[in-house]
């Protein structure tokens, strides 16, 4: 008896062994996809060059994966449990940086009162003559943003491109309430002439341009004369101050930790 247990123990062992051979061999290929373009084609022929690219993707990302809720918080910054805020004249601002992140699943879409106020703007824009568009990049979720900060690190690396595009969480076209302007050729607006008009006027309107020249620094982003935010009744403040928003209101900006 005793040598028969163990000539059937012996043998589960042999079929537990197989099977899990046979299992790391499904997984291993279940994870190889053909190519389903010729653009996939070439980039499956340079597959050392990619996955260091996809490297340090993961890596940049890896820095910033603090979560809502997870940040030191400034005196005076409120976590609602969603977003960041500092107190304004009319109610909440909130904060979307590279220091204060948004929940993931925060959806609001376009603020209604922000977009009546852009309207506005532009047809103001349009009728002195500047070539505004009556259209605008404005709402972005939080899994369009994924996609779209990934399209920039593979095409410039994550150094240059956190320089213009936020990571997914950090964007402030996921509050709602940031709007970039695009011209009649369908570029965004950069024009000398009409980049000055919005610094002196966005405010009436109740937006600042939230990226401006020798502010990297404190907004962790280049200039974008295009970028416009809606902070209502605090605008013309902030503008007047020539300050950004993290310097006005004292919370931390400046680049990811």
């Amino acid at each position: 008896m005793k040598v028969k247990i163990t000539t059937l123990s012996l043998a589960c062992l042999a079929i537990i062994a197989l099977g899990a051979c046979s299992h790391d061999k499904e997984s291993k290929n279940s994870s190889i996809k053909e190519p389903a373009s010729s653009k996939q084609v070439a980039q499956s022929s340079s597959r050392k060059v990619t996955s260091a690219s996809e490297e340090t993707s993961s890596q940049g990302s890896q820095k910033s994966a603090k979560k809502a809720g997870e940040v030191t918080v400034d005196q005076g910054v409120s976590f609602n449990g969603s977003y960041y805020s500092v107190q304004g004249k009319s109610g909440d601002i909130v904060i979307a940086n590279k220091h204060y992140p948004l929940a993931a699943d925060y959806n609001p879409g376009e603020d209604p009162t922000a977009l009546a106020a852009l309207h506005e703007l532009i047809a103001a824009m349009q009728a002195e003559g500047y070539a505004i568009s009556d259209q605008y990049s404005g709402f972005r979720s939080y899994e369009t943003q994924v996609g779209l900060y990934q399209s920039y690190v593979d095409q410039d690396g994550v150094d240059a491109a956190d320089r213009y595009s936020a990571r997914p969480g950090y964007s402030e076209h996921q509050t709602g309430l940031a709007f970039d302007l695009i011209d009649t050729s369908g570029n965004l607006v950069q024009e000398p002439g009409a980049s000055k008009w919005l610094l002196k006027n966005a405010a009436k309107y109740g937006f600042i341009v939230r990226y401006q020249e020798g502010k990297e620094a404190s907004t962790g982003y280049m200039p974008e004369s295009w970028h416009l935010r809606y902070i209502g009744e605090d605008a013309k403040d902030v503008a007047a101050s020539g300050k950004s928003l993290e310097e006005y209101f004292n919370f931390t900006g400046g680049d990811y930790e």
